[in-house]
């Protein structure tokens, strides 16, 4: 495959023979890809309707360069024949997570879960929201302790006062489940929380619901429905009766209802403290990540 930028490149080939998928997405698939000189990379290939999806990622990348933790852009290709387009990534030896995480110490938790939230702080310091924060989309290199955000095909700049596109997933916060348009950073931290939640309590994922109304219920059952009623009053949202039926009655539990003998050697009361801070119902009541000497606590850090 050419480059379609000649100056991120030129004359630069790569091969991806024999195919070695990566990962696959809504929108592309990644497969394993070498250059000239035999150096690895990682190639995410997009379908043909996703011209516009392209773009934005690669203005999202203009602004993320150089950033801690976020996944290094390398190039921009086309195949010859112009059929398939693709962006060159920095690879990483991952470990997928439902067999890493597991193996997770107290001390890996909270190393991992910081390197996240650098990643986190620099795209929001740029004014970007992630905006499809989940397992899937973290890759580490737990031999050389190497974390790296990747996924930003998603990604959108934060627009104070303007209505945005609601993204999708069972790692949605309350607010895009409710169809709040006029979200912002918090949304990511929501995502943050809950995969905190999950690496801590052994719990993956830690809210899994069939449907956008169960992925609701499942998060009420834990932070109670009065909490989930006061803020779609505040908030102006709207529920039908069969949405309400549906959600039924739920009294918040304790966080520490979640600790048994597999996870408590993972507990601490910083780390519910944390928790505690990031998954609310209200995104002004939750962490909005201002720095990691800012807003958020680095007491579990």
């Amino acid at each position: 495959m050419a480059p379609i930028h000649p100056e991120s490149g030129a004359g630069q080939f790569y091969d991806m023979s024999p195919p070695k998928r990566l990962g696959r997405g809504r929108h592309a698939i990644v497969f394993e890809c070498r250059d000239p000189s035999g150096r690895i990379y990682a190639m995410k290939l997009f379908k043909q309707d996703s011209r516009d999806r392209i773009r934005r990622e690669l203005e999202i990348f203009q602004y993320l360069e150089n950033g801690p933790n976020i996944i290094k852009f390398i190039d921009a290709v086309q195949g010859e024949e112009g059929s398939d387009i693709g962006i060159v990534l920095e690879y990483v030896d991952n470990i997928d997570f439902r067999t890493l995480y597991p193996r997770f110490n107290d001390l890996d938790i909270r190393y991992y879960t910081r390197e996240l939230l650098k990643a986190l702080d620099f795209a929001h310091s740029q004014g970007v929201m992630h905006r499809d924060v989940r397992p899937h989309n973290v890759v580490i290199d737990h031999e050389n302790r190497k974390l790296r955000l990747i996924g930003w095909s998603s990604a959108d700049f934060y627009r104070p006062d303007e209505d945005l596109d609601v993204c999708v997933g069972l790692w949605k916060a309350p607010e895009l489940l409710l169809n709040y348009e006029r979200y912002d950073f918090s949304i990511d931290m929501w995502c943050f929380g809950a995969m905190l939640a999950a690496m801590i309590f052994r719990k993956e994922p830690f809210f899994l619901g069939v449907s956008r109304i169960d992925q609701l219920k499942q998060i009420a059952e834990v932070l109670g429905t009065d909490k989930l009623y006061r803020f779609v009053n505040e908030y102006d949202l709207e529920l039908d009766d069969e949405e309400l039926e549906a959600l039924g009655q739920h009294h918040e539990q304790a966080w520490t209802d979640f600790i048994n003998s597999d996870n408590e050697r993972l507990v601490s009361d910083e780390a519910l403290s944390l928790i505690d801070q990031l998954l609310r119902f209200d995104p002004k009541a939750s962490i909005i990540l201002r720095g990691l000497g800012g807003s958020i606590s680095n007491v579990y850090f």
